[in-house]
């Protein structure tokens, strides 16, 4: 008889006793952190924003990139070629870094044409990346160790770096990495592959990247699931084809030289042993305080690779150190690799190996929060931080009698403010007319002549000062 048992009755009789009703199961905990990956990310976008908007506000930008890609982004939102002046009269952007993801940021910019979507743009795509990397370490560590990772990645001085610089193309590979990654962890080599391809949209150097990864899918891969192994080999071959076809054949149609301007880098130079101390201390900084070496135990490390192979071997030292933007790339890979020793720790026969992996993510998230005390997002604590300095309102009100479609020359400085709506030629190369209107960022005092300097570089032209403020001074040609 099926659904009653014969147990004694109270009376001291047999019978049918019904089976008791079962309890409804306990919920289930999400094993990867629930709300709390998303939460994370909202707080750091919010910082990430916070910070790169202020210092726009501020009128510190560092770099003519900011320019540079609002020229690009400005022509894909107009549905034209990406031409970004501040490169040469009419060059076109493909024809110096492959980077047509950055049309995606073109619908955003048709609505509010201001480098400021730009910048919040980057700030939500490393924000983004705190999801995959902080869903992998609560899904194998635990929710605390996995809360403690994404903290550390997403004050990790990497991303600090970047989210600190104007823009740049990199912002969409953070992210990319961290889901392909995550998929990795989990087993999934299809969705590992399909987030890592794109990589070859986002810069020319990141098939090698999207090669690397594969080659972790295929070693990963091998034994449950060795015919996924054999089309990871294959996609890595993809991955590194891409990139030659990229440098050989691609960019140098773009190019007005008809080749590649960065084989100089690499080419020329002291050598890739130049610089020895600076590169030792920056690979310093990429494995102790973020991983305390224990990411070696992994080989998701190989993603690093191909990035940290380039920049050691250019003979640019912009490329050796730890400032700028140029890390960013290696952080989720590192925080993912860190996820995975410490789970693959946690079986070892050595004691103290066990220990190590068990709480060194909460050691990685103190020493990312005791290092911000140094690194960009400590001016978020600064009552000056929300200011707008007199400097910057002077300097806004000069560059804005520059009427809209002018041609202008221009250094860092009034570069970020007149790229939306002028034609922005960057000062002093050979390549360019002569403009209508000159604005130079002459707080350093570099040129001692302004209008000097103007009438040199362009001798058919005469120029007058219409105006100087907070360093910045304005010239316009006479008719």
């Amino acid at each position: 008889m099926h659904g009653v048992v014969v147990a004694p009755h109270p009376t001291g009789r047999t019978g049918p006793v019904p089976e008791p009703i079962p309890r409804p199961p306990a919920p289930r905990r999400d094993p990867a952190g629930g709300r709390t990956p998303h939460l994370l990310a909202l707080a750091l976008f919010a910082a990430y924003t916070t910070l790169s908007v202020l210092r726009y506000r501020r009128m510190e930008t560092r770099s003519w990139d900011l320019g540079i890609f609002e020229q690009a982004v400005r022509g894909y939102a107009h549905l034209q070629a990406p031409v970004a002046d501040l490169k040469g009269p009419g060059a076109n952007v493909l024809g110096d870094h492959f980077s047509p993801v950055t049309a995606l940021l073109a619908p955003a910019y048709r609505l509010f044409p201001t480098p400021v979507t730009l910048l919040v743009a980057q700030a939500a795509l490393f924000a983004l990346a705190a999801i995959p990397v902080t869903r992998a370490a609560t899904r194998l560590l635990g929710r605390g160790a996995g809360l403690a990772v994404g903290v550390a990645f997403g004050l990790s001085w990497g991303i600090q770096r970047a989210a600190d610089f104007d823009f740049h193309e990199i912002c969409f590979a953070v992210p990319l990495i961290a889901f392909s990654l995550e998929a990795v962890l989990r087993a999934r080599w299809r969705a590992a592959l399909l987030w890592a391809a794109p990589l070859v949209l986002v810069k020319e150097d990141l098939g090698a990247t999207l090669a690397a990864l594969a080659l972790v899918v295929a070693w990963r891969a091998r034994r449950t699931a060795p015919r996924t192994a054999v089309y990871a080999l294959g996609v890595a071959l993809l991955g590194a084809a891409a990139t030659l076809l990229t440098l050989t054949a691609v960019i140098p149609v773009f190019n007005h030289t008809g080749g590649y301007d960065y084989w100089t880098k690499l080419g020329d130079g002291p050598g890739p042993f130049a610089g020895a101390e600076t590169k030792l201390r920056t690979l310093a900084w990429i494995l102790l305080p973020t991983t305390g070496l224990l990411a070696l135990r992994s080989p998701l490390l190989l993603v690093a690779a191909p990035t940290l192979g380039w920049r050691f071997l250019s003979g640019d030292s912009h490329y050796w150190s730890t400032e700028w933007h140029y890390s960013a790339v290696l952080m989720p890979v590192l925080f993912l690799a860190l996820t995975d020793a410490a789970d693959i720790a946690r079986r070892s026969p050595l004691p103290w190996l066990r220990t190590y992996g068990d709480r060194l993510p909460a050691c990685a998230a103190a020493a990312a929060l005791a290092l911000t005390t140094t690194l960009p997002l400590a001016s978020l604590t600064e009552a000056p931080t929300y200011r707008k300095p007199p400097r910057a309102v002077a300097a806004e009100r000069l560059l804005s009698r520059i009427p809209d479609g002018a041609t202008v020359e221009a250094n860092v400085g009034p570069v970020s403010r007149l790229a939306g709506r002028c034609r922005v030629l960057w000062i002093g190369d050979p390549r360019n007319p002569a403009p209508d209107w000159i604005a130079l960022n002459n707080s350093s005092g570099w040129v001692r002549d302004p209008l000097a300097y103007a009438e040199r570089l362009h001798p058919d032209a005469r120029f007058h000062v219409t105006g100087t403020a907070a360093g910045y001074v304005l010239l316009e040609r006479r008719p």
